[in-house]
Order: C-alpha cells, then sequence, then structure tokens
C-alpha cells in the first residue's frame, strides 16, 4: 500500500456526533449511530436542497471543505488535467443527422457551450431550425439537463423533458416549431419517459410519492394536464413502468418490470383513445420486450428455459386473449453463450445485438426468410471493443446505424446497408490536440477467480510502458444489474494513461460479460463473486508483475462503489487508494426500509431482508457501512450528490462518518458531496470534467504517477 503523504499538512477531520439509533430485526440488535444525517425531510430535500436540516448540512459542507483543503496543493494538476480534456474535444461538434419524414434531426454544441442544441434541417440540407437550445434554457439555473426532445408525428411540435433539481424529476414542456411558441402545456413530477402517440397526444410516466414511476397517463394537448386520465396504474411497487415506441410507430408500449420479471401492454396508435392490451400475464422469472412487425408482434425473450434470450414471434389476432403464450413460435433458436442484448426492427429486416465470449456482434437477418436461417455479422478486428446499435427513426429503409470504439480507437459512427453489406463511416471522433492510436496497447487478460471461473480483464496502456511490474495501475468493477463494462474509448482516461498508468476493467460477474449466467452467479446469495472476482483481479496483476503491486487503485460507482465499499473492508492491502462514486454502501439499511425509491425493486437482485431471515444475514455480512472496522485503510474519496434518488446521499455520508471513528491510519478519507446534483453529477459537459480532473487529480497524487 503506497504511504504518501498528502500534498501539505492536512486541516483536522469533520467528526460527526454518533446518537444512538437502536435497530433490530430477525433477533438481531444493532446501534446505527449515524442515522440522524438521512434527513427527516428527504423527500423535499432531495428536490430542494434548502429543506436540508441545519446540522446535516453543516456537516456535509464541513467535509466538503475539509475535502477541498485537503487538496488544495493539488490545483495546478486539476487545471491541467481539464485543459488536456478540452483540448481533446471539438467544442462546436453535432451529432450524425438522422433522417424522419421530411426532416433530418441532430443536436450539436457551441464553442463554450455546456448544454446540446436541438435541431432540425430539411432533409437532404438548407436552413436550420433551432428546435431547444439547453444553454438558453440552463441560465440562471444551479443545475439543469435535457433529457429527451422529440417531434410529433406530425413534426409540427416538439416535446422536451428537463429536470432542474438533478433529482431526475422530469418536466414535460412543448413547443411549436415554427412560431418557437411554447404551449401552455407542462406536466411535472414524470419520470421522463414519454412518447407521443398521435399528433395531439402524449403518453407519460408519473413519480409516485416514493419517486417510483408506477402511472401511465393520457395527455390532450390543450386540455388542464389535472385533467389527464390515468392508463395505467401499477401495484406491485417492486415493479417500475417505461413507455417505447415501436418501430413501426404503430404501438406505443407499456413496459412494467422488475430485475427479473416483465409485463408489457400495448397502446394502438390507430386508436388513440382506446385502454392499453396486455401482451403475456406476468410470470416470475420470465422476461420479454415487444416489437412490431406486420401482423406478428416480435419478442425478445428468456421464457422457455432461454436463458440467453431468443426472439420469438406472436401474431395480432392473439394479442388480449388469456393464452396469448401459447401462441408464442420461436424465430431464433436460444444457444447458451450467445447473449441477445437487443434488437432492431425494419420492414425487410432484424438487426440483432449479441455478445458472444464477452465481445459484442451484430447479426442482420432478411425478413424474406421466414425461418430466419440465414445471417450476416458484421465483424471487427480489435481484440477488444465497445459497439452500440443506434438503429434508425425510420422503420421503411435499408440503412441502419451503429457506433464502434475500442480503448485505443475514438468513436467512429457507420451506416451500414443491409442489402449490400456496405459500410459507411459517416463520423469519427476527433480529438483536436492529436490522438495516435499507435502509442496505445489494448488487451484482454483471463484472471482465475478463486472458485477457477475465468474472469476477463481488459487492459490499456502507453505502448512504451512496459506490463513489468513497475507502473501504477487504476483497476475499474462495476458487476450488477446484468449491466456490461463496454471496453470503448475514453478522452479523459488518456490522461492517465499518458502519465504511465496502466487502465483496467475487472469484468467481474454480476455483469453479463460473459452471459445471462454470469449475472446470476453475482446476484442475491453468489453476490460475494462480484467481490472476490475483483480482488483476484488486482491480485492476478500484481502477483504476475503486469503492475506495481504496491500502487494499484480501485474505481466504481453506484453499485460499483458497494464493491468498492466491500473491497475496503476486506481487501485493503490489495489498493493503494480507492474512489468511490456515489456508492451504494448502507446496503442492510436501505433493503430493510421499503419506503425509499429504489428499494423494493431491488430486492430481486440483492433479496429480501425484511421478509427472509437468510437474505438479511448474507447481506449483514457484506454491507459496506455495517462492516467498517477499526485498522488501516487505503486512500478514500468518496462522492456524493445531494438530490440523488438512486442513492441517496446519506449512505455515503454514514460510512464516511463511521470510517473516520473506525480507522486507524492517517491516510485521506475525503467526502465530497455536489449539493446542486444528483447521481450524474453536473450535467454540463465541461462542469462534468471538472469532477473528473477532480477525480483523477487524486489518483495520480496518491499513485505517485503526477
Amino acid at each position: 500500500m503506497n504511504d504518501e503523504s498528502p500534498p501539505h499538512a492536512l486541516p483536522s477531520p469533520p467528526q460527526a456526533e454518533p446518537r444512538s439509533a437502536p435497530q433490530a430485526a430477525h433477533g438481531y440488535r444493532w446501534n446505527d449511530e449515524f442515522a440522524w444525517l438521512r434527513s427527516q425531510r428527504w423527500r423535499e430535500a432531495m428536490r430542494d436542497g434548502s429543506a436540508l436540516e441545519p446540522d446535516i448540512r453543516a456537516y456535509l459542507e464541513a467535509e466538503n471543505d475539509y475535502c477541498t483543503r485537503s487538496l488544495e496543493g493539488l490545483a495546478d494538476l486539476r487545471k491541467e488535467l481539464f485543459e488536456e480534456y478540452r483540448g481533446r474535444i471539438v467544442e462546436d461538434d453535432a451529432s450524425v443527422p438522422q433522417d424522419e419524414g421530411p426532416w433530418s434531426y441532430y443536436q450539436r454544441y457551441e464553442v463554450g457551450g455546456q448544454h446540446p442544441i436541438f435541431g432540425r434541417r430539411p432533409r437532404g440540407g438548407g436552413e436550420e431550425t433551432v428546435l431547444f437550445d439547453g444553454d438558453a434554457e440552463a441560465k440562471g439555473k444551479a443545475f439543469f439537463q435535457v433529457g429527451a426532445c422529440e417531434p410529433s408525428p406530425d413534426h409540427r411540435l416538439v416535446a422536451i423533458a428537463e429536470d432542474t433539481s438533478g433529482a431526475e424529476l422530469w418536466t414535460l414542456r412543448f413547443r411549436e416549431v415554427e412560431t418557437g411558441l411554447w404551449l401552455d402545456d407542462s406536466i411535472q413530477g414524470t419520470s421522463g419517459s414519454f412518447e407521443f402517440l398521435d399528433d395531439r397526444t402524449v403518453i407519460y410516466t408519473v413519480l409516485d410519492a416514493e419517486h417510483r414511476p408506477r402511472t401511465v397517463k393520457r395527455h390532450v394537448l390543450g386540455e388542464p394536464p389535472e385533467n389527464d386520465s390515468t392508463l395505467y396504474f401499477e401495484e406491485d411497487p417492486g415493479f417500475f413502468v417505461g413507455l417505447s415506441r415501436t418501430e413501426s410507430q404503430r404501438f406505443v408500449t407499456i413496459d412494467a418490470h422488475d430485475h427479473d420479471t416483465s409485463e408489457v401492454w400495448l397502446l394502438d396508435a390507430e386508436s388513440p383513445s382506446a385502454a392499453p392490451v396486455r401482451v403475456a400475464t406476468r410470470t416470475v422469472g420470465v422476461e420479454y420486450d415487444v416489437s412490431h412487425h406486420g401482423e406478428s408482434l416480435i419478442m425478445r425473450t428468456n421464457a422457455g428455459g432461454a436463458e440467453d434470450y431468443t426472439l420469438a414471434s406472436m401474431p395480432l389476432s392473439a394479442l388480449g386473449a388469456d393464452e396469448a403464450r401459447n401462441s408464442w413460435r420461436e424465430l431464433l433458436p436460444p444457444q447458451a453463450g450467445r447473449l441477445r442484448l437487443g434488437y432492431h426492427l425494419f420492414r425487410n429486416h432484424l438487426v440483432v445485438i449479441e455478445r458472444v465470449d464477452g465481445l459484442p456482434q451484430l447479426v442482420i437477418y432478411d425478413l424474406s426468410d421466414a425461418q430466419l436461417t440465414r445471417e450476416r455479422k458484421v465483424s471487427f478486428s480489435e481484440e477488444v471493443y465497445s459497439l452500440g446499435l443506434v438503429g434508425a427513426r425510420e422503420f421503411d429503409t435499408q440503412v441502419f446505424r451503429f457506433v464502434y470504439s475500442s480503448m485505443t480507437t475514438p468513436q467512429r459512427t457507420y451506416d451500414y446497408d443491409m442489402s449490400s453489406g456496405e459500410r459507411v463511416l459517416r463520423k469519427e471522433q476527433i480529438l483536436p490536440s492529436g490522438h495516435d492510436p499507435a502509442r496505445y496497447v489494448a488487451k484482454r487478460l483471463m484472471i482465475s477467480a478463486s472458485d477457477g471461473e475465468e474472469v476477463p480483464v481488459s487492459i490499456l496502456h502507453r505502448a512504451d510502458v512496459p506490463l513489468d511490474g513497475s507502473a501504477p495501475c487504476l483497476l475499474y468493477g462495476y458487476g450488477a444489474y446484468g449491466h456490461a463494462m463496454p471496453a470503448g474509448f475514453s478522452l479523459t482516461r488518456l490522461s492517465l494513461v499518458d502519465r504511465g498508468v496502466i487502465f483496467a476493467i475487472a469484468h467481474v460477474r454480476g455483469g453479463m460479460d460473459r452471459g445471462y449466467r454470469w449475472y446470476r452467479d453475482g446476484k442475491l446469495q453468489k453476490k460475494r463473486n462480484t467481490f472476490s472476482d475483483f480482488a483476484a483481479a488486482a491480485r492476478a496483476l500484481g502477483d504476475r508483475r503486469l503492475v506495481d503491486a504496491s500502487r494499484i487503485a480501485a474505481m466504481g460507482g453506484s453499485a460499483g462503489g458497494m464493491l468498492m465499499g466491500v473491497l475496503a473492508n476486506e481487501h485493503s492491502e490489495l489498493f493503494s487508494a480507492i474512489v468511490a462514486d456515489v456508492p451504494f454502501v448502507d446496503v442492510l439499511n436501505t433493503m430493510l426500509d421499503e419506503t425509499l425509491p429504489l428499494t423494493p425493486p431491488e430486492w430481486p437482485e440483492w433479496g429480501d431482508p425484511i421478509r427472509d431471515a437468510s437474505a438479511f444475514e448474507y447481506i449483514r455480512g457484506y454491507s459496506p457501512y455495517d462492516n467498517v472496522r477499526e485498522g488501516p485503510y487505503p486512500h478514500l474519496l468518496v462522492l456524493a450528490g445531494l438530490s440523488d434518488p438512486r442513492v441517496t446521499y446519506w449512505e455515503p455520508a454514514k460510512w464516511v462518518a463511521r470510517l473516520r471513528a473506525r480507522k486507524t491510519d492517517d491516510r485521506l478519507l475525503l467526502l465530497k458531496t455536489n449539493m446542486e446534483a444528483g447521481h450524474g453529477g453536473a450535467a454540463g459537459r465541461f462542469e462534468a470534467l471538472e469532477e473528473v480532473a477532480f477525480e483523477q487529480s487524486f489518483l495520480l497524487h496518491v499513485l505517485g504517477a503526477m
């Protein structure tokens, strides 16, 4: 462990007052002495920070001040890093336009602008119409984020979802494109999910008092929002509701789901006043999503034991039937290890994005072949890479779009002709300050976990930095909800690598990096595999003398921040520093409180410790806050957001308070709470880069790589 001293003599850290707060469950009693850091008015405080109790605010601000003063000697480095990031950005950048009807839609940035500007031009070229100017709308607001800007089917209006608190509490507004005038319609308290059903009808989801999207409403433009009719209400507090529109534009889907079960209802755009119709009754453990093609519905599903998912079809005529599942017909047979991640339908083709052996691939099927026996794969040559399916805004087209990058190759946007197989490069990410991919090396290693599983580790290093045990390393991980960690390009990561740091990603269990089984083996009563996989990766990097074992830092956020908390408690000897970004570390107390926004929906991921004593004991055994020990810890930087509805601010605050009381070393322990943002941090693109510079300057300092 690196014992490098701070940049100057540290001020005295704040000490939160311990207050008695007895807790009990399943015959076990404990004291949560920092429970008072949870605001009694947390719902109000999440929306408006001024509602926070004075003693809580005083503690958070004292920690922020201590963090600032502790790292003030790194101010020049932070500025240097920020200028490097900015030098890699084309400031007046624009997305590749997407055609829809008579228009081409895109978003762009102005030089110096923080927020996107949404615009359109006539298809084929012509004068720009600005649909929404994010910079103009953000003026005077401490936080501003636009979540979506979507045109109505007749292209006369746009709907905008915007958040002004960071609490992911979205307001929907509507604007006439031709005149630029805002309609009086303003719908507050939404989750940001909405779809036009027709030119004047909008379907949207509403957040309940616990910040959960459970209600779907129909709004007719020009009518008072308080008169909006309720189309769907989800009775189960463990299910969230989202909306999407089929590529054919025929249906809006209402998707009710938790982490392993789903149920879909359809709204028919041809009958905009009709009630939604259920596709198939939910069955625990069965997931399906729905699109539409001709006289059929197309579904990606794990029904029938298809763990890595299959595609199936169902005739529209069976919609609404009691036993609709009986009409499902398999289109693509399931193949173990070939994980179907998603798909995009066109009139004549089907594009599926899959992951095989940890790497994504695109597969195209011609729908004139009813059996889908012929497939064409889009191939890539690099050893590790990232791939995203953009699709298209139109149904009747031969061309779809995808985005490719690798750890060494900047992002490239391609249009692919599904009939000819021609691939056209539409945009390549340019770094104005220069970038030579040959200066870097990316590779993938396999590390043996404690139970013999082979864990992929993606590595990026400068070509002239040898893997001989001399260089420091930053090891990143997540491992939850089935989210795989893409090995894509990062313009900020280069600043670490250029200074001799080896960057690595441990693709641990809990994600779907190696199929659904990889996820299943990293959740519930197998959650500890996530932690042991990451520790095994760090240990192997040192033992193989690929990196300097005394200078390994770990980093993760949200559920990956929980991983960081467990590592700090149980494997601190492996790491010289840990960065925990909005870390989910108060796992037991949060999962015991079903009034919190994410608790009931999270039980299929972590277990229900309220009703299940074995889940209680298992979570209690690893929950980072509950297992803080007396002893030394690595250098720690902990980041939080006051308005965060996902990982509430008091989780990292309580964890740091208990760490201060129990750790026995003088290494850095810093808590920085963004008092004006939530889970994603600052929304402005340059403000976000300043936050990255703060994190990286800390890492470079404690790793001795400045």
